[in-house]
């Protein structure tokens, strides 16, 4: 697959630093027994500022105003520098927002840079970081994107995020996908050939897994959309939603364990590994049976 030479996917990510960083604050101020109110009030902190440093929400955080909190903190001084750092790290610009950041509308390149475990599940589409170049034009073709540039410059993204799966200490990835996905045509014969290779190559992986989820298992509780769960080895689990024009990102517990309950059910409902790996077989053969004809993009007015 072609990839664009410009970008490199780093697992290092500031969104995750950041991230981070709100969650230490918010603890000092609490083994602190302090209030929120109180600490803005004895630095002289303003409260829109002290909630963004402690939520990790807006503008990148201001180094000056975290060497005053760890002041007050009383911090020692490895933690102090552990914490600077990681202020530091926060205000870099990840690789999504330096070189994509015309097209982006969401944060999650972030978020996934540095996961540690990905489960992802897609009823109606292939999962981004398994497609091939011909089904991510074919898909941002059909998501109203109508301008060459724009959907040229969206491909490249996407191919590099898949980077990470090449690093070496890529992320497990465990996707689950819906029948209906698969069968959903686009492109040529030679290019669904192509996407259909690319998951069987995928599910004989060692770090990799796809799972199908065939017509047959009937109704599942995954039927209304697709979800991802980001698992980190030192930060908690988010769950992510991708909806249209927005993007949904879930960090409480109860709707964590929600979605891996549900997670869970869809793993249980598709087709184990192995099993998989024959199903997708069969239907690369059903699709070598097919002429070669382009499925063209629809027009949208």
């Amino acid at each position: 697959m072609e990839r664009p030479m410009s970008a490199t996917a780093d697992r290092r990510s500031p969104t995750i630093a950041r991230r981070r960083l709100s969650r230490e604050l918010r603890r000092l101020r609490h083994d602190a027994g302090l209030t929120a109110d109180k600490v803005r009030g004895d630095i002289d902190l303003s409260q829109g500022k002290m909630n963004r440093l402690e939520t990790g929400i807006g503008p990148q955080p201001n180094i000056s105003d975290i060497r005053v909190l760890l002041d007050y903190y009383k911090v020692s001084d490895d933690e102090r520098e552990a914490l600077l750092n990681l202020a530091r790290l926060s205000r870099e610009r990840g690789w999504w927002e330096r070189d994509f950041g015309d097209v982006l509308g969401s944060a999650y390149a972030g978020f996934e840079a540095e996961a540690a475990r990905i489960y992802t599940y897609q009823p109606l589409v292939i999962p981004g970081l398994l497609q091939t170049v011909p089904y991510a034009r074919a898909a941002i073709r059909g998501d109203l994107i109508r301008d060459p540039e724009e959907t040229q410059r969206r491909i490249d993204f996407r191919v590099t995020r898949q980077r990470i799966l090449d690093h070496s200490d890529p992320p497990q990835l465990w996707a689950v996908i819906d029948e209906a996905a698969l069968r959903r045509p686009f492109g040529t014969a030679a290019q669904r050939r192509e996407q259909l290779q690319r998951l069987i190559d995928t599910g004989e992986t060692e770090h990799m897994t796809v799972q199908v989820i065939p017509f047959s298992a009937g109704m599942h509780p995954g039927l209304a959309c697709g979800f991802t769960l980001l698992e980190y080895e030192d930060d908690p689990t988010i769950v992510y939603i991708d909806m249209a024009r927005n993007a949904l990102y879930l960090e409480q517990p109860h709707d964590i364990e929600t979605h891996s309950r549900m997670y869970r059910h869809l793993q249980a409902a598709a087709l184990d590994k192995d099993t998989t790996v024959q199903f997708l077989t069969r239907l690369l053969d059903e699709v070598r049976d097919e002429p070669d004809e382009d499925i063209p993009s629809p027009r949208h007015g």
